[in-house]
């Protein structure tokens, strides 16, 4: 069993984990290096524990510790308990769900080695955006893509408010980073999918017309908010497609247009 320890020093050097949470830079910089990543509230930590992600402590309230008294009764790492105002003085903002866990990130796979018993990929390039992230992670694992690979300029998948918004499904889609782009576009082609570049470009085929719920292997590629794919992605695509639309809109956002793109992707698909 943990032990319980009451802090009321913020500046208490064993709380460095949970230190300027809402300093994005610092933290993107910081959690990578450091190895660590942040869960917050209660189901987000557990799903992390489920999916076999070390705990190096826990942050919480008070009234918290009966609700995770069973996760505490496992844990050989330390629990800080804390006030509400104190844990706001730490991390920078409220935290309202009252539980943190700092975790020990897990080495990540190679690409090639997602690759080899995939059927359904999502390719992201340069999707900067944390709540983005959260929200393709969270309806690729929902609607049954296998795996996810990220271009070198892509967010962090576990930084805190894309693991909120996710809730916890990054932990349940295993992901890679390609090293060169779009080179490494070419070895994906090479593994047997049909790479499938989803933009609004009117030359493109609906994806009814492409119906890549019928092909064997397929990789979905989605671009950034607003300025989508690059002519480098596009031009290394196999085909171009788009998702219909009605009353003058001229595109979804990514996150929407991810989860009906893996809808069509993954609807039927076929079976081993």
């Amino acid at each position: 069993m943990a032990d319980l320890i009451t802090v009321d020093d913020p500046d208490d050097p064993r709380l460095h984990d949970y230190t300027g949470l809402t300093d994005v830079e610092l933290r993107r910089r910081r959690e990578p290096a450091e190895g660590l990543f942040v869960a917050e509230g209660e189901k987000v930590i557990r799903r992390a524990g489920q999916a076999g992600y070390e705990m190096r402590s826990m942050l919480l309230s008070a009234k918290w510790i009966d609700a995770l008294r069973d996760v505490i009764d496992e844990l050989s790492a330390p629990v800080y308990v804390v006030s509400p105002e104190l844990a706001e003085q730490v991390t920078g903002y409220h935290v309202h769900r009252g539980a943190l866990a700092s975790m020990r990130r897990k080495p990540l796979p190679t690409a090639a080695g997602l690759l080899r018993t995939a059927r359904r990929v999502v390719i992201m390039e340069s999707v900067n955006d944390h709540t983005n992230i959260g929200a393709i992670f969270r309806s690729a694992a929902a609607l049954g893509m296998d795996a996810v690979l990220l271009s070198p300029d892509c967010a962090d998948p576990l930084y805190r408010r894309s693991v909120k918004v996710s809730m916890g499904a990054v932990f349940s889609v295993p992901y890679a980073r390609l090293d060169a782009w779009p080179q490494d576009l070419e070895p994906v082609r090479e593994a047997g999918f049909t790479l499938l570049a989803l933009t609004p470009d009117g030359t493109a085929r609906t994806l009814d017309e492409a119906a890549p719920h019928r092909m064997e292997r397929v990789a979905l590629m989605l671009g950034a908010e607003g300025s989508g794919l690059s002519r480098q992605a596009l031009a290394a695509a196999d085909a171009w497609v788009r998702i219909p639309m009605s009353h003058g809109v001229d595109s979804l956002n990514v996150g929407a247009a991810a989860a009906v793109a893996f809808y069509a992707v993954t609807a039927g698909r076929p079976r081993t």
